[in-house]
This record gives structure tokens, sequence and C-alpha cells, in this order.
């Protein structure tokens, strides 16, 4: 049984069918990457697994659970934690509280405190900045910040929403090697969106490909890589 079995879900804003009938599944210590173009439907996929855009048809099944109907505060105590598209922190609270957000369902104090320190080990520079509020940092702290509130849940499985969007190159090797890390040091299970197909396909196990709300090709990493209409049309290859 995969952790994670999204079956034909269909997704709508108003009258607009965003996704129309997306089926993925994600196993238990994997790295899975879901790639696209923009308005391909990347973000509602993950959106809608969260709960944030609710599914009008399909299942979302969590180790079998079924979770489609569930509120996002649910799926969140359930074990889906979600770094979203543009980081979406709280600006106005120190980089603390805002990781102390992150454990809002929990309450194991001896447990959240030794998932603070986890984070603050696993990104320095966020216990360098404790007391800062979050709106001051760089934007490769912000991104640090948001996954490790979503670590802060203790998540089954982690959603990354475009975690390099906006970063320069040496900070987007930075996130990268924290997500291998995540994986395979910690065993954390990643449903990973990102824009750079080269990156995501490099520390992947599996990956779909999403256009116009469809997925059109699902297969390894690797043969993904090798795939010619991958390699035109997301790897800026001739």
């Amino acid at each position: 049984m995969a952790l994670l079995e999204v079956k034909n879900i269909h997704t709508y804003y108003g009258k607009i069918h965003a996704l129309k009938g997306i089926s993925l599944e994600v196993n238990e210590g994997e790295i899975v990457t879901l790639i696209g173009g923009n308005g391909a439907g990347k973000s509602t996929t993950l959106n809608t697994i969260c709960g944030i855009t609710p599914a009008a048809e399909g299942t979302i099944l969590l180790s079998g659970v079924d979770i489609t109907h569930k509120r996002p505060h649910e799926i969140v105590a359930m074990g889906v934690g979600q770094a979203p598209e543009g980081r979406k922190i709280f600006t106005r609270l120190t980089v603390r509280e805002n990781l102390e957000m992150g454990a809002y369902t929990r309450n194991d104090p001896a447990g959240i405190a030794r998932d603070m320190e986890f984070v603050f080990e696993t990104f320095p520079r966020l216990k360098e900045r404790e007391k800062q509020l979050g709106g001051t940092l760089s934007g490769g702290e912000q991104q640090m910040l948001a996954i490790g509130r979503a670590l802060m849940g203790r998540p089954r499985i982690m959603l990354l929403d475009e975690p390099s969007m906006g970063l320069a190159p040496l900070l987007v090797r930075d996130i990268f090697n924290i997500i291998d890390y995540l994986n395979n040091e910690q065993g954390t299970t990643i449903l990973l969106v990102e824009q750079n197909a080269h990156m995501a396909l490099a520390i992947a196990s599996r990956g779909y490909v999403l256009q116009t709300g469809v997925i059109i090709l699902s297969d390894s990493a690797a043969a993904l890589q090798e795939n010619e209409m991958v390699r035109k049309a997301y790897l800026g290859e001739n």
C-alpha cells in the first residue's frame, strides 16, 4: 500500500476545470516529483491533497485512510505537511514563533522541543536568527523557515511547492541538498513540485508530468531525464 494515493481527482475553481482526473501515488521513503509548466495544475494538486482546494470528485488516501473531505488542520494532524509556494511564512512573527505555529496540532511539549532543536541543527541560519522577524529574512532563509515549519508538524509526508522559486543558484543547491538529506538521512517521504526539472529529477526516484490538469507521463526519474519530450519541454534541450 502506498503512503499517499490520489485517485481520479477532479478539482475546479468556479467553472474552471483545473484537475481532470489526476491519479498518482507516493510510497514511503520516496521523493516523487511533479513537473510541468505554469498553470499545469501542480500547486492545485498539492492544495487539493491538503484540503485547501477541495476535490469535487475522486479519492485521496493516506495509508489507506480516506482524507478527501477532511479539513486542512485535520490533514496536518494526520501527518501531511506542506511548505507552500511563495513560502507564506508569518512575517510579523519571529523565526521561533513561526516554527511553533508549525506544531499547533501537537500536544507533546518534550517532542516539540526536540523537533525544534532538529530544525535548528538542520538549518543553522535559522538558529542564528531565532528571535528575528520572519519578514526580515532573505528569500533563502524564508524557504528554510517554511520547510522547518512543515517539519514541526512531524509529517509522514511533506509536500514541497516550488522550493527553488526566486532563489540564487547557490541557494537552490543548498535547498536541494537539504531536501536530499531529509529524505536519505531522515527517511522523510516527499512529494516535490518544482519548475527546475533538472534539480527535481536529479534527487527524485519517480516523477509525473502534468499538463493542463492531466498527467501525460509517469516513469522513473532516470527514464524521464532521457525522455525526448521531457528533455525538450522541461530540460531546455533542443
